[in-house]
């Protein structure tokens, strides 16, 4: 039987000895030692592919490895090299950062709040690390160091990644439940570059601090220990660092906002003029001058609701109100504007009507037409409102600057007001009341306990927004019935002292009210009331379970250094956001509170509802959205 033969292959045919053109057998095992394996149909193209990816995972590594941070001691100021451990939690502080606090954000407040909170984190994780080497506690083991390290970056991270994720929608929540407008996560640039700017001084002036410390620590130690020359050291740092920020900063920041502040007050609001009527401090007859009142008193004495106005609401009759105001240019000496005051309450005949005000102002000088103009319709004009202006700052920077100045005022005033005011006969002599919005009721609470208070008492007193620098809030809120929620509390069972919301709540208690009516109105939202340094360390009543307000945002939550730093920077915008929340007070929780202290004549739900209708109506200078439902809507 024939047998096929293949026919011999000439010599140098790669065929010939059992392999292809590649160099490979028929297995496609290498063959000629270079290292090439046969590559089949359809391989070169997967070959390819796999070698570019290999080539983007090495330049994956290159890339990471130059951004990964250099870790280690700083020798220059501005080496980019930093502390392990502070990196982690400031990660750990920018996540919480992220978190919703009182008042919605906007991009510049969160890049602000979270480059603090980065540098906060930062410095106790960097601090931490050098006092555990100072104290040459013994190192962890490289092992259980990594592992612990991974696990807490790992964490860290993920948390971080949330935050971020869910930071616009944190914010669009509270912006819905104060009917604002939703944001989108176009702000994040901006962010971003805010954080990093305050991150960046921050971390520079914390490196010249540390450089000064070693350098007298390395001086110091010439003659002392290690230990002993460090400790010296620090507390020298520590000393003149804070001599600087409280003598030189913290005085040199109040005087240029002075001299800032000063020239603001000689413009005049648009739509304020100089009164006709001889019922104005500044019109006809005036004891003060025009130009001295101020802008704030040239606006107060100007404005407020005319006769017509006020006889379409109540059906006719009406006086015009009395308006008495004296700038802090109108005399030198606290004990001349309380002169001053008396004097024009007798020539305008104030003393000679039925509710006099004793009002004292926020920092600028400023009355809320809110807190005022509502008295003036309830009581169809037969009133008479005084106030005097004692600072040009903004009410919050005099929050800081002017306590001092706000009781010193607030007591000349009515020290002055009320030795007059006892001289008349007790039958024909007006209703007295304070009133006093923001710093203005720290005044007011300064008179609460006077000696003159107790032997002449007055009728009432409406606080609004008290600040928490106000001592009598505080004790107050301490002392709380039992049950009753930090944010809106129930004092001695509403005997004297009543809170209230934009929702009334002046008939939560079924005590009765005494013949002195005191009433503070203020938002849970309102970051001028509850902030506090305390926030620092400790969680605060109201964001308990139960403690919480209505316009509180269910998301945020305490976390150490972070919230207080959320809380401080809220500030600033408290009277940024729409009517009703933080430090705007809506005309008719004001209607409602001075309705329930004076209590006038004929009063009714149905006059309530139609005058909150007209008050809610008119522009207010600092509302930025929708006015409020009328009362009882």
């Amino acid at each position: 039987m024939a047998t096929l033969r293949t026919p011999p292959r000439p010599p140098g045919d790669p065929g010939a000895t059992g392999t292809d053109a590649t160099g490979t057998d028929a297995t496609g095992t290498d063959v000629t030692g270079t290292g090439v394996a046969r590559v089949g149909a359809g391989q070169p193209a997967r070959a390819g592919r796999q070698a570019q990816a290999v080539r983007a995972a090495t330049g994956a590594r290159h890339l990471l490895r130059r951004l990964e941070p250099r870790l280690g001691r700083p020798e220059r100021v501005t080496e980019l090299r930093f502390s392990g451990a502070g990196l982690v939690i400031a990660l750990f502080f920018l996540t919480t950062s992220l978190l919703p606090s009182l008042l919605p954000r906007d991009a510049v407040v969160q890049g602000v709040i979270s480059g603090v909170s980065l540098l906060v984190g930062y410095g106790i994780g960097a601090g931490g690390a050098a006092l555990y080497r100072f104290l040459h506690f013994p190192e962890v083991p490289r092992t259980v160091r990594s592992v612990l390290l991974t696990l807490t970056v790992g964490v860290v991270l993920v948390l971080a990644v949330l935050a971020v994720w869910k930071q616009v929608g944190w914010q669009n929540d509270l912006r819905r439940l104060y009917g604002m407008e939703p944001i989108g996560p176009g702000g994040w640039p901006l962010i971003l570059a805010v954080t990093v700017l305050v991150t960046a001084a921050g971390l520079v002036l914390a490196r010249f601090t540390r450089m000064a410390f070693h350098r007298l620590r390395g001086f110091l130690g010439r003659r002392l220990s290690r230990e002993l020359s460090g400790l010296l050291g620090g507390v020298v740092v520590l000393v003149v660092a804070w001599a600087l920020f409280t003598g030189v900063l913290v005085n040199g920041f109040f005087a240029g906002a002075n001299a800032l502040s000063a020239p603001a007050d000689s413009t005049i609001s648009p739509g304020s003029s100089a009164p006709t009527s001889e019922l104005r401090s500044g019109g006809p007859g005036s004891l003060v001058d025009w130009d001295e009142l101020g802008m704030e008193g040239r606006s107060f004495v100007s404005g407020g609701p005319t006769v017509e106005e006020i006889d379409a609401v109540s059906g006719g009759g009406a006086l015009q109100p009395v308006r008495v105001y004296v700038g802090l240019r109108s005399a030198d000496t606290v004990e001349e504007r309380a002169r001053l005051v008396v004097e024009e309450l007798k020539r305008t005949g104030g003393f000679d009507r039925k509710v006099l005000v004793v009002a004292t102002t926020t920092g600028t000088g400023y009355l809320d037409r809110n807190g005022t103009d509502p008295l003036e319709f309830m009581w169809n004009g037969d009133t008479a409102i005084a106030g005097v202006q004692y600072s040009y700052l903004p009410s919050w920077i005099s929050l800081l600057a002017d306590q001092e100045a706000v009781a010193e005022t607030s007591r000349a005033v009515f020290d002055a007001v009320q030795a007059y005011w006892t001289t008349l006969p007790e039958n024909d002599r007006p209703r007295l009341y304070l009133y006093g919005l923001s710093l203005g009721s720290y005044g007011v609470e300064s008179l609460l306990g006077s000696i003159n208070m107790i032997n002449e008492p007055i009728d009432g007193a409406l606080l609004v927004g008290p600040p928490f620098v106000n001592p009598v809030h505080d004790q107050l809120v301490a002392n709380r019935d039992p049950g009753s929620p930090a944010w809106l509390p129930i004092v001695g069972e509403g005997r004297t002292v009543r809170f209230t919301a934009e929702q009334n709540g002046l008939e939560r208690s079924d005590a009765a009210w005494g013949p002195t009516r005191i009433v503070y109105l203020q938002h849970a939202s309102d970051p001028v009331v509850f902030f506090n340094q305390d926030l620092a360390f400790s969680p605060p009543e109201w964001l308990e379970d139960g403690q919480r307000g209505p316009d509180v945002s269910s998301q945020m939550g305490w976390f150490p250094l972070v919230t207080m730093v959320q809380v401080l920077l809220d500030l600033p915008g408290a009277g940024t956001v729409p009517m009703g929340y933080g430090h705007l007070y809506s005309a008719t929780a004001n209607m409602t509170a001075w309705a329930a202290i004076t209590e006038p004549p004929s009063w009714s739900d149905e006059r309530a509802r139609a005058l909150s209708a007209v008050l809610e109506a008119r522009p207010h200078p600092y509302s930025k959205v929708h006015p409020l439902p009328a009362a009882g809507n």
